[in-house]
């Protein structure tokens, strides 16, 4: 009765691995990927940030630098890309760029691109040029 009772445990526990492990995000060759480019200047502050290999549907951009911290509106990947802009140039924000405070950047800028479900797919943490 004992081994019994141990088989249908393990069994059981082994079913509950398996479900578990196939329901994990498999990482693989063709992940997202993350290149974020910033400029600092004394009047300017402006951040590009560029997702590929992913899968269609709507993103969103998180930045920060310091303590400053903006997320962009959601956009929708062409083929397997998507492309952000944040500016504090009135010109560029008039062109599409998310607004930022000319003394945005702080230090090194992260970056996030997180998928519609709320999911951070890529990160990355850059340093800026200063101009």
């Amino acid at each position: 009765m004992l081994k019994s009772t141990i088989v249908k445990t393990s069994t059981a526990l082994a079913a509950v691995v398996a479900v578990f492990a196939t329901s994990l995000p498999i990482a693989d060759a063709n992940a997202a990927g993350i290149r974020v480019v910033c400029e600092k200047s004394p009047n300017r502050s402006k951040v590009s940030v560029d997702g590929n290999n992913l899968v269609a549907g709507n993103y969103v951009a998180k930045i920060s630098s310091g303590s400053n911290v903006k997320r962009s509106t959601p956009k929708a990947t062409v083929g397997d890309e998507v492309e952000f802009d944040f500016d504090s140039d009135p010109g560029d924000i008039a062109a599409g760029a998310t607004r930022i405070k000319r003394n945005f950047i702080q230090g090194p800028v992260s970056a996030e691109l997180i998928n519609e479900r709320g999911f951070t797919v890529a990160k990355t943490t850059r340093a800026c040029r200063t101009k």
